[in-house]
């Protein structure tokens, strides 16, 4: 839920501060950007704190090598993804990654929830709900991506 939450605040926030005469947010896809940026920021974090980490290394399905080296490099580019989302000259690159790799992720997920695993102490997203999560996602990152 933190994902979603910080979503539709930065958006708020950016769109109130766009409201105040902010131009560089002034309108919904600046504040869009922004509102990915901050949920990108809070998810690629939670790669890297300890206890969130460790349940994200265990939703990795178990086929795939590595899982704690794809844990840090989605992390790192969910964190450069959230930089590139509030530059202008690469924001629509960065959506368009963040999107793909959205769904790059999205395994993980299904596999996580059929496994019954935790994250951050709480039982994962139930499947059906995290579908419609990931489309919305995905939705506005490329929502982000086309619309000039």
């Amino acid at each position: 839920m933190a994902p979603l939450v910080s979503l539709v605040a930065g958006f708020a926030i950016a769109r109130l501060v766009g409201w105040l005469g902010v131009d560089a947010v002034d309108g919904w896809h600046p504040a869009l950007r922004v509102g990915l940026a901050v949920m990108f920021v809070v998810t690629g974090l939670a790669h890297f704190a300890p206890k969130m980490r460790a349940d994200m290394i265990a939703m990795v399905p178990p086929r795939l090598p590595r899982p704690d080296l794809l844990v840090t490099i989605t992390g790192i580019l969910e964190l450069a993804g959230a930089v590139g989302l509030l530059i202008p000259a690469t924001s629509r690159l960065a959506a368009a990654a963040l999107a793909l790799l959205m769904l790059a992720m999205f395994p993980a997920n299904v596999s996580a929830a059929r496994r019954g695993l935790t994250l951050g102490g709480r039982p994962v997203t139930p499947i059906g709900r995290r579908t419609v999560l990931q489309v919305f996602w995905i939705a506005l990152a490329v929502a982000v991506a086309v619309v000039p």
